[in-house]
Formats: structure tokens, C-alpha cells, sequence
């Protein structure tokens, strides 16, 4: 099994534990993480499902984005703020950045805003991978899994 996974399934056994449900919204890994869950054990019982924004308008339209760069903390933070309640959550998680090679709006290569919502709160992070596009995939995958593990465990089940 993959780390991408292993990663999934634990926090599988987190949701179904914790009566958690999750919705991703992601642009930059284009259904990567959403594969991921969808894989792992009963996501049925805890995945509510995705929005795929590729495109900014997309972005704006569905997740409530902003008129801003939408390779930018605002933004990841509206992506998941909208895709929880779009959703019907408890936990969301967003990811927004520039795969590569190239920069994006000026924005380098490899740079990555996540953010997860719950019913308290909204964290946003950034991170810059090196390496080419599919290695920014595989580690911003990973890396949205390894701060879903983290809300799972700092949240209790709730109504969303």
C-alpha cells in the first residue's frame, strides 16, 4: 500500500470512530487526494465528497473564492470554508498551488496552500516542494492527508 494510503486508511478508521465526515476541495492535485479517500476502508459511511476547481472561475462560482490570486491563503481558505459547507461536513480540507515546472502568476513551483475548516476553526498552511510535477502531486497529497489525521484527532463528532 501506498503512504498516500496507509494515510487514508487511518484516517478512515478516525472517521468511522469518530462520526466525522469529510469533503475535499482540490485544484492543483485535479482528484488525486479525492482517489485517495474514495479508496480507502467504508468511505461511503464518512466521504461526503469533492469539488474539483481546476479552473479560477470554477473557484470562485462554487467554493465562494474571492477575487484574489487563487494561489494564496484567502483562497485555500475559502475553498475549504465553502466545499465544508457546500458539503455538509465536519471537516474540510482545500489545496491550491503550482505544480510546475513552470511559475504560475508568479507564484514558483512547488508552492502549496492547504487549509482544513471544522465547525471552530480554519488553519491554513504553506509549503513549497521541490521536485517536478508529480512530485509536487505526490507530496501535496500527503501532506493534506497528514492534516486531515490531525483535525480527526482534534475533532469530535458533531452536527456540521
Amino acid at each position: 500500500m501506498t503512504q498516500a494510503g496507509e494515510q487514508a486508511t487511518e484516517f478512515a478508521r478516525l472517521a468511522l470512530d469518530r462520526g466525522l465526515t469529510v469533503a475535499v476541495a482540490e485544484s492543483l492535485t485535479c482528484g488525486r487526494l479525492t482517489s485517495a479517500l474514495g479508496a480507502a476502508p467504508d468511505s461511503a459511511s464518512w466521504f461526503r465528497g469533492s469539488v474539483v476547481a481546476y479552473h479560477p472561475e470554477v473557484k470562485r462560482r462554487l467554493l465562494d473564492v474571492p477575487d484574489v490570486p487563487v494561489v494564496s491563503e484567502t483562497a485555500a481558505r475559502a475553498m475549504a470554508t465553502g466545499v465544508r459547507a457546500l458539503m455538509d461536513a465536519a471537516v474540510a480540507v482545500a489545496v491550491t498551488g503550482v505544480g510546475g515546472p513552470d511559475p504560475q502568476d508568479g507564484v514558483p513551483a512547488g508552492s502549496v496552500w492547504f487549509a482544513v475548516a471544522t465547525g471552530s476553526e480554519v488553519l491554513a498552511e504553506h509549503r513549497r516542494f521541490d521536485g517536478g510535477p508529480d512530485r509536487v502531486l505526490d507530496a501535496t497529497v500527503g501532506h493534506a492527508l497528514h492534516l486531515l489525521l490531525a483535525a480527526a484527532k482534534s475533532v469530535r463528532a458533531q452536527n456540521p
